[in-house]
C-alpha cells in the first residue's frame, strides 16, 4: 500500500508510552499501530486484504451444526426452559 498523506497526532504521554511499548513488543511502529487501528475501526481494508481474510476464514475447520443444535450448545439451559 502506497502511503501518500501525512498527519500529526498528539497523544497524552501515558497513552503514547503504552503504544510505544506495544509497538516494540510487536516489532512494529506507533504509526503502524495507528494505521491498523484505523483499518479495523473504519473498515478501509483493500481488496487484497479482504480476499486474504476470506481465504483465512474458509481454511478454518470448525465444527458447524444446525442452528437448533448450536443454540442448545451455546444458550444456558435455564434460558431454554419456558
Amino acid at each position: 500500500m502506497e502511503l501518500t498523506k501525512k498527519t500529526t497526532i498528539l497523544f497524552p504521554a501515558d497513552q503514547y508510552e503504552q503504544l510505544a511499548a506495544l509497538a516494540l513488543k510487536q516489532k512494529s511502529s506507533v504509526g503502524e499501530l495507528v494505521l491498523d487501528a484505523c483499518r479495523l475501526q473504519y473498515g478501509r481494508a483493500g481488496r487484497a486484504e479482504r480476499l486474504a481474510a476470506v481465504t483465512a476464514l474458509s481454511a478454518l475447520d470448525l465444527p458447524v451444526s444446525t442452528p437448533a443444535v448450536m443454540k442448545r450448545e451455546s444458550v444456558p439451559l435455564a434460558l431454554l426452559i419456558p
